[in-house]
């Protein structure tokens, strides 16, 4: 395949476009300053001929205070950057169009469930992040009108050495201040992410797969179980747990996001017979240390 990637600058574009090589795949990234940047580069306005399969990974972190400001710039750097994209695959001839459209989501559409197992099958939830990825996918699926196969990678907690959220994780833990967030019995959808780098090649070599993928470690942990585990790799205490209402007051609507339950099962990825490369919580946390 001659895959393009959208956001190939980031965390999870990086690991794609290496492994995509690696498997003997080409990969073009896109960016809306390609200037200067090695390797094989577009701006986004030059569009998408040629290309059989198009990745979408752009958007701004979620993880700082959820201003009006800042939500402003989650929902252009989502929605917006996607009703662009889908706008330049209109514009495409259909027979140099990319055949499949993979646009990232992420397991906040399902909005906090406790324990309920969620699947793909798993409708929509209403509060503030599933309603941005409900958006996010919806601006997605215009595509599917230009006969373009599309898919939507919900990911989960990334996990992998380079990744700020892990790297702030560890400095925490191996301090000896480390503890479960809140009561530490909600679900956290972690992945390593060779597994979502892996994940997203299958969806696009499978042609029988189409719509939302779950981009999510096979084992469900709580919050809890991840501290211990995380406790035991590093050697050190987790006795100090951070209460709710502190999180909230120092994170603002963030939050939410580490409070909530997402219990989410890969459940297209493990059907359509993707290897899961980590799928111990012990393992995984050992590989990244």
């Amino acid at each position: 395949m001659n895959v393009g990637v959208v956001g190939a600058s980031g965390l999870v574009g990086q690991a794609l476009c290496s492994e995509l090589q690696a498997s003997g795949h080409q990969w073009t990234g896109f960016s809306r300053n390609p200037t200067g940047r090695s390797g094989q580069w577009r701006h986004l306005s030059e569009g998408f001929a040629g290309l059989s399969a198009l990745v979408n990974l752009a958007g701004d972190p979620i993880d700082k205070r959820w201003t009006d400001e800042n939500k402003i710039r989650f929902h252009q750097s989502r929605v917006g950057v996607t009703q662009d994209i889908v706008a330049l695959l209109k514009k495409s001839a259909p027979e140099s169009r990319p055949q499949t459209f993979l646009n990232a989501s992420a397991v906040g559409f399902y909005g906090s469930q406790e324990d309920n197992l969620l699947t793909e099958d798993s409708p929509a939830g209403q509060d503030y992040l599933a309603t941005l990825c409900h958006e996010w996918e919806a601006a997605a699926e215009k595509a599917e009108s230009l006969g373009v196969r599309v898919l939507y990678g919900r990911i989960g907690v990334v996990l992998g050495s380079q990744a700020s959220s892990w790297k702030r994780m560890k400095l925490i833990f191996s301090l000896g201040a480390g503890g479960r967030l809140g009561s530490g019995q909600q679900y956290w959808p972690i992945v390593h992410l060779e597994d979502v780098v892996g994940g997203i090649i299958h969806a696009l070599e499978s042609p029988a797969i189409r719509g939302p993928v779950n981009l999510v470690g096979p084992t469900t942990v709580t919050n809890a179980d991840f501290t211990r585990a995380l406790g035991a790799t590093l050697n050190r205490p987790t006795l100090i747990p951070t209460p709710g209402f502190a999180l909230k007051l120092v994170l603002g609507g963030f939050s939410e996001a580490l409070l909530a339950s997402y219990r989410v099962s890969p459940t297209v990825l493990a059907k359509t017979g993707y290897q899961f490369r980590h799928r111990e919580l012990g393992a995984l946390l050992e590989s990244l240390n």
